[in-house]
């Protein structure tokens, strides 16, 4: 008798371990928008609205793509132009644990930011935006680990062009280059 008690106990203890472990994640809070200025430059924003601005357009485009010098062209309707522009949207560094590692440096007529810790995946970001009003933003992104390195360098002028190249070297694979322009 005393073995079935044993069983039965352990049976609703692991029950109650299990709804508790499945349960747990709808226990975490919400995380939620400060309300605070942003310290840099809201590239996040910037770029959604540019994505909603030329979506509405809806103009075609001359895209051109090499992968390891071999290049393709075409024109296209661009259906999604904020996964189009993921790579610009991820170079965001307005996260709150960012706050104090980037330097600023206002020139006048570019914001220039850099990375103040080399961990960080967005190096620099250079906008020029003389009397307020974005001619061009230059992105330097480096993700380097055990298994591979990464270099991004991300190019965007307004109303005209957007450009992304990419150079990946996978330890075992060896490297790729990537190259993509996109003229509207």
């Amino acid at each position: 008798m005393y073995w079935y008690k044993l069983k039965t106990i352990s049976r609703a203890a692991l029950t109650i371990s299990v709804a508790g472990v499945l349960l747990l994640p709808a226990c975490k809070p919400e995380i939620k928008e400060t309300g605070s200025a942003m310290p840099y430059f809201d590239l996040k924003g910037y770029f959604h609205t540019a994505s909603a601005a030329l979506a509405k357009q809806n103009k075609q485009v001359l895209k051109m793509v090499m992968h390891n010098g071999v290049a393709e062209t075409r024109k296209v309707h661009i259906a999604n132009w904020n996964n189009e522009f993921s790579l610009f949207i991820g170079s965001d560094i307005n996260k709150p644990a960012w706050k104090d590692s980037y330097t600023v440096e206002n020139t006048g007529d570019a914001l220039i930011y850099k990375a103040k810790y080399p961990e960080l995946e967005t190096t620099e970001i250079i906008i020029n935006k003389p009397h307020n009003k974005v001619k061009w933003i230059l992105v330097f992104n480096h993700t380097k680990n055990m298994l591979y390195e990464t270099k991004e360098k991300l190019t965007y002028f307004p109303d005209s062009m957007y450009m992304i190249e990419k150079l990946q070297h996978v330890k075992l694979m060896g490297s790729n280059r990537y190259d993509i322009k996109g003229l509207f």
